[in-house]
């Protein structure tokens, strides 16, 4: 094990660079010293330079300033979608190592770019697909790779969005929208299409995928809805209530720094004050019927891998909980891993089903099973090369290219797509 401690440069300081990364790398002062960040926001800049010890000096606005020069071993780009491939090229022609947030781009032309890049400037560049890592989706892996249901067949796999994520991150958050971020299928599902491949252990052949906005329009609001939750005489019965949804889920519990309610205010430890203000004031307390949201609210997308195996995804968000429900289905038997229920059922064919609770593999208390907990807690031993990357680059553009054809598909109506030229 390195005991090399890694300086840390944070380009996007949000939910994910910040607040997630960020504090589980300032958590291990052994390992991680954070010492520069940027982003647009003053607010934000003054929060987590204060809570990361980062002196004034070493605050960035502008990106061009923040990029003069190299400002430390490795630098997490966690910026909106569309911004991730440039920052990265110019980071890794400063000789940085890159932590890059995920989807990476929506083209493929940006996706060969970002290739030919790391090998001219020759860093390392980790994709956070976190859920390679969790410890749930690992051991599913494991028992694949031992033959416990024979030969992979097929895979079904459910993305249960939840209602009320779909609201905050879909409709009225930073994904809401294909002028700021990309297709919903790769801004969600990248986890799910790299988890795919991952399983099958082939690359993809063929998609195709169909899928609409079809409930989260003006014409679907109820007669007398306002702009603002806050002010609307539905504030305590619709189910998509900025108030019950951050206000009256917070009253609860009263979490002094957790997601989503840290998103709605900078201001910390949160108030009831703090978010009422956010509400009043900023895009989460908009009526989810009078947003300028385009994305869809349902997709679904068929596969074939190249070794034939075969898999569905239903990107759904109108769900009352969240969750992905993954089966399997083998020669011999079938797995299912349910994350709403908690558990991972191994059906061996004619012997009883055993039951493995997801709580006893995870690590408590961390986001995605445990998954951003382990990326960060082996990512010294791969910037060290003492480990191989499973969500390197040259991995992460199979699922890339997957979330990109089925876009293509949807919007030509489910037409089927070839990932690579079939002449």
């Amino acid at each position: 094990m390195s005991k090399k401690i890694y300086s840390v440069a944070i380009l996007g300081c949000g939910a994910r660079g910040a607040e997630t990364y960020g504090q589980l790398m300032f958590e291990k002062p052994d390992a991680y010293k954070i010492q520069a960040i940027c982003d647009i926001s003053e607010a934000k800049l003054e929060k987590y330079g204060e809570r990361f010890a980062v002196p004034e000096a070493d605050r960035f606005s502008e990106l061009d300033v923040f990029f003069e020069k190299k400002r430390a071993d490795l630098i997490v780009i966690a910026t909106l979608d569309g911004e991730h491939v440039e920052p990265c090229i110019r980071a890794l022609s400063l000789g940085y190592d890159v932590l890059l947030e995920k989807p990476i781009t929506e083209k493929r032309e940006e996706c060969e770019a970002l290739l030919e890049a790391q090998k001219k400037y020759g860093g390392k560049v980790l994709v956070c697909h976190v859920l390679r890592y969790a410890p749930a989706f690992l051991h599913v892996a494991k028992l694949i790779d031992e033959g416990t249901i024979g030969k992979l067949v097929s895979i079904s796999a459910t993305e249960n969005v939840a209602f009320w994520h779909q609201a905050h991150s879909f409709v009225r958050g930073n994904w809401r929208n294909r002028k700021v971020a990309a297709p919903m299928i790769l801004a969600k599902c990248c986890h799910d299409l790299d988890l795919l491949q991952f399983y099958a252990k082939s690359r993809c052949e063929s998609i195709s995928s169909v899928g609409a906005l079809t409930f989260f329009k003006e014409e679907n609001a109820p007669e007398g809805a306002a702009a603002r939750c806050l002010d609307c005489k539905y504030v305590d019965d619709c189910a998509y209530s900025a108030k019950r949804i951050y206000i009256d889920n917070w009253r609860v519990y009263k979490p002094a720094n957790l997601w989503p309610h840290n998103v709605v205010t900078p201001v910390v430890p949160v108030t009831e004050e703090a978010l009422t203000e956010g509400l009043r004031t900023g895009p989460y307390g908009r009526c989810v019927f009078r947003c300028d949201n385009d994305v869809v609210d349902h997709q679904t997308a068929q596969m074939t891998f190249e070794n034939g195996v075969t898999a569905t995804l239903t990107m759904m968000p109108l769900t009352a909980y969240g969750g992905r429900i993954l089966k399997f289905y083998g020669t011999y038997g079938e797995i299912v891993l349910d994350e709403e229920e908690g558990f991972i059922d191994v059906k061996k064919f004619s012997i009883p089903k055993e039951r493995i609770k997801i709580g006893d593999l995870a690590a408590g208390g961390y986001s995605h099973g445990g998954g951003d907990y382990y990326l960060i807690e082996t990512l010294t031993e791969v910037l060290a090369g003492e480990k191989k990357s499973e969500t390197s680059l040259e991995n992460s553009i199979e699922s890339h290219l997957m979330g990109i054809c089925a876009e293509e598909s949807r919007l030509k109506g489910g037409e089927l797509i070839y990932l690579r030229d079939k002449r």
